[in-house]
This record gives structure tokens, C-alpha cells and sequence, in this order.
């Protein structure tokens, strides 16, 4: 007779993370409730699940000049685009040759990526180089440019791409392919897993960028989604707490709903990411475990 499967074990794991689902989703759904609260009763009875009081007052002040947030919402999807796929390929060309044995500066060339993760020129001379050498100040390369090149994504993509059979690299250059063909027609596709990891790693990078807008955009032009949100958010903390009482713009946000705008600004700008990422997961799954695999 054949024994029948103990479901104790199997039954003991879903249960184990449908627990540990819920545990991830409820801060999500409190950031929701709470940017759906009034502030009167946030200050009074604290943060809940289910607003105690209702109010849309919060997404207001955030959508109160859409045209400004659409031109931000435009603009950081523009630099996370043309930045994330501009990145992959930079790194994936940076990877490839020092993941062959067979290429002489291997290993000098992996040392100086390496060392580049532990010592940088610091924000000055980086900020010297960005406005008075390359002349990028106040441009959409700015926000592109210093985030294109990443150490530790080159080492990651070099750890996959050890991974890929060198006999394939050999069959295609016996029949005849060059190495920049072997690596757009062989290499690329073969990588897909890291690439995908990778690019929603760095989507997410660009996507919440905000400290290189600070340093090099003067104007709002170019502002991205996520500096437009914290200069709406500082600009109503200060009249909201302006000693001035008597100006009307004070008397207009002496109410302000700080802590429900917050949390309206973080569906606001992290609501599209969340919309993406069920795309690339299967790819990401593949991706942060591949490397661990041997042959």
C-alpha cells in the first residue's frame, strides 16, 4: 500500500507566509488610510487601519497643480527610461570582458571597478567636474549621467556572466562572429535574468531620484517627480509654521495636513513602481538565485 502524504508540513508553510504576506502588505495599507485621514483625528486618535474620519484633503494639496506633477511624473519617467536602459548596456559592456579568462587586464581592470566601491573624489570635485568641466548643470544629462555606472551592478553582472559556458563563446567565433556580435546576439539575450534584476534595481534608483536634481537643476524645468514633492511638502511646513500669522498664506495652511500629505506623496510617487514590478518578477526571482548555481 503507499502511504499517504502528511499535508501537516505543507499546510504548516502556506499558512506560515500567508502570515508573512499580510505582515509585508499591512504597512502598505496604513500608508493608505493614513493619506486618506483627516488630520484632526490623526492627531487625536493616532494611525489606523480604517480612518476614523475621512478626507481627501491631502490628495488636494498634492494634485492642486497638475500640470507642475505631470510634468514631473513625465520627466522622471523620461530619466529612468533612457537612465535604465543606457545603464544596462554600460554595465553589461563593462562586465563582459572582464568575465573572460581569456582577456589579458581581467583582473587589473576588476580591481579598479572594486576599488572604486570603497573611495570616490568626494561632492566637490564631483560637483566641479559636473558644472564647470562637463558643463551639464541645469540638463537632463545630469540627472542621467552620474548614475549610469555602477560598481556594484559591474560586479554582479560579472559574477552571471562567469556563469555562461565559454564553449558557446568558442563555437561562435569558429564560425565566424566577431566579439561585438558574439555579445549583442549571444551574450545579451543569454542574460536576460540579470539584465531584468539589474534594471529594476536600477529603475527603482532612478525613479526616486532626487539628491542629483538638488545639486544641479536651478530652475523647474527638469524637476523630477520626487524633488517636486519634497518642495511642495517644505514649502507648506513653512508657511504652516510661520511666525507670521497674519499673512493669509500662513492662515491658509495653519491646518496643513502634514503626516496624511506624506503619506500621499509616497502613493504618489511609489504607486507606478509597484504597478511595474509584477512584470519583471519572474526574471528577478531567476536572476538574484542563477548566480548561486554552479556550471
Amino acid at each position: 500500500m503507499i502511504a499517504k502524504p502528511n499535508r501537516l508540513p505543507n499546510l504548516f508553510i502556506n499558512v506560515f507566509f500567508i502570515v508573512v504576506c499580510l505582515l509585508i502588505a499591512l504597512p502598505f495599507v496604513l500608508v493608505i488610510s493614513i493619506s486618506l485621514s483627516s488630520e484632526t483625528s490623526l492627531q487625536q486618535l493616532g494611525y489606523r487601519f480604517i480612518p476614523s474620519e475621512w478626507s481627501f484633503e491631502a490628495y488636494r494639496i498634492v494634485f492642486e497643480k497638475p500640470e507642475t506633477l505631470l510634468r514631473g511624473y513625465g520627466v522622471t519617467i523620461l530619466i529612468t527610461a533612457l537612465g535604465t536602459a543606457l545603464s544596462l548596456f554600460m554595465t553589461a559592456l563593462m562586465a563582459y570582458p572582464i568575465s573572460r579568462t581569456d582577456f589579458r587586464y581581467n583582473r587589473p581592470i576588476t580591481f579598479y571597478v572594486f576599488f572604486t566601491m570603497l573611495f570616490n573624489g568626494g561632492l566637490i570635485p564631483f560637483y566641479i567636474l559636473m558644472t564647470q568641466y562637463l558643463h551639464l548643470k541645469n540638463t537632463l544629462a545630469a540627472l542621467i549621467i552620474p548614475a549610469v555606472m555602477s560598481p556594484f551592478n559591474i560586479m554582479i553582472m560579472k559574477g552571471f556572466l562567469d556563469k555562461i559556458s565559454k564553449e558557446i563563446i568558442e563555437s561562435a567565433k569558429m564560425d565566424g562572429a566577431k566579439e561585438f556580435r558574439i555579445f549583442l546576439t549571444i551574450i545579451l539575450p543569454l542574460s536576460t535574468p540579470a539584465l531584468a534584476t539589474l534594471g529594476l534595481f536600477i529603475a527603482f534608483g532612478y525613479w526616486n531620484e532626487w539628491f542629483y536634481a538638488m545639486l544641479f537643476l536651478d530652475g523647474d524645468k527638469y524637476i523630477p517627480l520626487q524633488l517636486l514633492l519634497v518642495r511642495i511638502l517644505s514649502q507648506a511646513e513653512f508657511l504652516a509654521n510661520s511666525p507670521m500669522a497674519e499673512v493669509a498664506d500662513k492662515l491658509r495652511f495653519a491646518e496643513f495636513p502634514t503626516l496624511s500629505v506624506r503619506m500621499a506623496m509616497a502613493i504618489v510617487a511609489g504607486g507606478p513602481m509597484l504597478i511595474v514590478f509584477p512584470f519583471f518578477q519572474k526574471y528577478f526571482v531567476k536572476g538574484i538565485t542563477v548566480g548561486s548555481l554552479k556550471g
